[in-house]
């Protein structure tokens, strides 16, 4: 029999996007999800350059719920805020910096809502436009989701990309621990270990540069592969 879904909890982590939080907030609010309700729920992981003030406003203004850090934790520990809070049929995961297009909803949506799916990961590597930038990100993302492959028999393309969405059933009692970008390797991992069913969908990709606000680094590549390797196998 299939399953029934009325609500897409939308888990939005932020920190220091004081130029693209609003905007993003916009598309979210106006992107199409097949019918399902929206539940937005944002987490202020400390921000230090005013996105906090702007989030104040916005919670009295819409419906997105709004929860703050009083100290900087990382992504993995803001999604982890955000999944206490839920209250949806499935779990989508955005990224606050505008690299990411709520248009694309609809195409990630549809393998779960159609019944083929558990977890539906957005493929910056399947054909989708986006924008060229470094040669060595990209090395290290295939090299990184080669790595997360082979431990955890699954043949992804692009394992650390910020579009995850999830059945909320399939995270029920899972104990996630990771702080920073580590949650993209340990979200992987683990719902491997459960069995859930993946699929990939390709989206768009408007990638920025450090100049422009990127945050993530050489060290969480580094990072990235002890990860994988601990919450496959010691976690």
């Amino acid at each position: 029999m299939a399953e029934t879904y009325r609500k897409l909890s939308i888990l939005i982590p932020v920190f220091n996007e004081r130029s693209t939080v609003e905007k993003v907030l916009l598309r979210v609010r106006a992107a199409d999800t097949l019918g399902l309700e929206k539940e937005i729920i944002v987490v202020d992981d400390a921000s230090t350059d005013g996105t906090g003030d702007i989030l104040k406003k916005i919670a009295q203004d819409s419906a997105a719920k709004v929860v703050t850090h009083p100290q900087n934790r990382g992504k993995g520990a803001a999604l982890r805020t955000a999944i206490q809070h839920v209250t949806g049929d499935i779990l989508l995961i955005q990224d606050a910096d505008l690299e990411y297009d709520p248009a694309d909803y609809p195409t990630l949506l549809k393998p779960i809502i159609d019944g083929r799916a558990d977890v539906v990961y957005g493929s910056r590597f399947l054909g989708g436009p986006h924008r060229v930038l470094f040669f060595w990100h990209y090395v290290a993302n295939r090299f990184l989701t080669l790595l997360a492959n082979i431990v955890c028999n699954l043949n992804l393309t692009d394992m650390e990309t910020g579009y995850k969405v999830i059945k909320r059933k399939c995270i029920e009692g899972m104990k996630l621990s990771s702080n920073r970008f580590g949650i993209e390797p340990e979200l992987t991992a683990k719902l491997a270990r459960r069995r859930c069913r993946f699929y990939e969908m390709p989206i768009s990709y408007d990638g920025r540069d450090y100049s422009e606000g990127k945050k993530i680094g050489w060290k969480d590549g580094l990072a990235a592969l002890w990860h994988i390797f601990r919450y496959r196998f010691f976690d």
